[in-house]
């Protein structure tokens, strides 16, 4: 039985992942017009029992945000894109002018600023130079995971701005000089783990662009020597086929267990430099796990998220019949393996039931259960004219319900359905 919690004239965006607090009782949302139009000024939450809807955050100075995640523990920490105060006409909201930022429970009037921003030369070890995007907490909530872009490259040469994915260390504080008005303090050590080229070589395992992340398993995975990686991402990165077209494939980055180690420099500084993005630390390099032949598919816009143990990554790829199904892939590689076989293709982006036992997404105009083990999908709501939202479908904490959005005349609203 679904249930519709929102019902006024906004927008009522979720986030993909992480939308339901850990009692599996609030959602959060923002209230952009609609996704791709970020002019929201309140981060707020709605009770799935009573309905009830409260603001969590209020931006002030013209400053707009949006994209909000909650943390894994309890008091609820809520993070989430941050534009500038006080836009004129040098410094107005970009990909590479945003920042992430947390309030906490029980007081949230104070928003604390995630990443650091240095874009004066030399740069400052553990600050950023541009701005982040979907801050999602690891599932202990001790780290966050981020897409970034750069503004002293931007500046420099827009085709230089790639696109990198990055985490943000928690405890260790972020002090740079500040020589321009628009740098700033962070209460997180923030870093890029992803490398890019302006200039892939084809068929090669170069990317130009790193997107879509997701924390594998809720405490790593099992490497095929049997140890255990504690930490790592999987992320869509773009190469080049041979022929010189995009082909986004699936690559996993292992991050390092002790967090002095991410303030290690590689043979390139962390920071940057003015003709360099940042660089990941020492150690750390991604690897390419899938080698398709259509590449994973962009549309429905999806981020790879992987079960509770961390041994299935799932993305969205095409059949054989160009139907676009659900996949798993092991982050150590290996064939893929087609889960879904449905007719009409899977419309949505997706989330794992807590039991790591099923995904929830949109197919033939529906919210489904589909079973990873079976592949049999099960429906959770009627099937209607028009598809609920692509954006986001969340299993919550518990594993009892569904979040997604229905598009209701002009705006998006907001929906819960049982589970079963």
């Amino acid at each position: 039985m679904e249930k519709q919690l929102t019902s006024d004239a906004r927008g009522h965006q979720l986030t993909n992942i992480n939308v339901w607090t850990p009692d599996s009782q609030w959602l959060v949302y923002d209230v952009r017009p609609h996704g791709g139009s970020f002019t929201g000024s309140t981060i707020e939450r709605v009770n799935v029992e009573t309905g009830e809807a409260e603001v969590v955050y209020q931006a002030q100075d013209g400053a707009h945000v949006g994209v909000v995640t909650v943390s894994p523990d309890l008091p609820a920490r809520y993070a989430f894109i941050h534009g500038p105060e006080n836009p004129d006409a040098s410094w107005q909201y970009d990909f590479h002018h945003r920042r992430g930022v947390i309030v906490s429970e029980p007081f949230c009037e104070k928003a604390v600023t995630l990443d650091a921003m240095d874009i004066t030369a030399p740069y400052t070890a553990g600050a950023l130079r541009g701005g982040t995007h979907v801050h999602v907490f690891s599932p202990d909530g001790s780290r966050l995971s981020f897409t970034y872009n750069d503004h002293v490259l931007h500046e420099l040469d827009p085709a230089l701005d790639l696109r990198n994915v990055g985490i943000a260390l928690s405890g260790y504080a972020v002090t740079p000089p500040k020589y321009h008005p628009r740098e700033y303090d962070g209460s997180h050590y923030s870093v890029l783990v992803s490398e890019t080229t302006p200039a892939p070589q084809p068929a090669s395992n170069d990317i130009n662009r790193a997107y879509e992340e997701g924390w594998i398993g809720q405490e790593g995975y099992v490497k095929a020597d049997g140890s255990r990686q504690r930490w790592a991402l999987a992320f869509i990165g773009d190469t080049l086929s041979a022929d010189g077209k995009k082909h986004p494939e699936i690559f996993v980055v292992d991050l390092p267990e002790n967090d002095a180690d991410y303030r290690q420099a590689g043979d390139k500084p962390l920071q940057g430099t003015p003709e360099t993005l940042p660089a990941p630390p020492a150690g750390v390099k991604q690897r390419r796990i899938t080698f398709t032949e259509m590449g994973i598919a962009l549309q429905p816009r999806h981020w790879l998220r992987t079960s509770a143990d961390g041994a299935q990554i799932a993305f969205l790829m095409k059949d054989i019949n160009d139907v676009v199904q659900v996949w798993t892939v092991s982050p150590n590689g290996g064939e893929p393996v087609q889960i879904s076989h449905s007719d009409n293709g899977i419309q949505s982006a997706f989330s794992w039931s807590p039991d790591g036992k099923s995904l929830a997404l949109v197919c033939d105009n529906s919210v489904m259960r589909l079973d990873v083990k079976s592949g049999v999908m099960q429906r959770l709501t009627q099937r209607t004219e028009i598809a609920p939202c692509a954006d986001a479908v969340v299993y919550s904490p518990d594993g009892g319900k569904v979040a997604f959005m229905r598009q209701c005349g002009e705006f998006a609203q907001i929906f819960v359905t049982d589970a079963q």
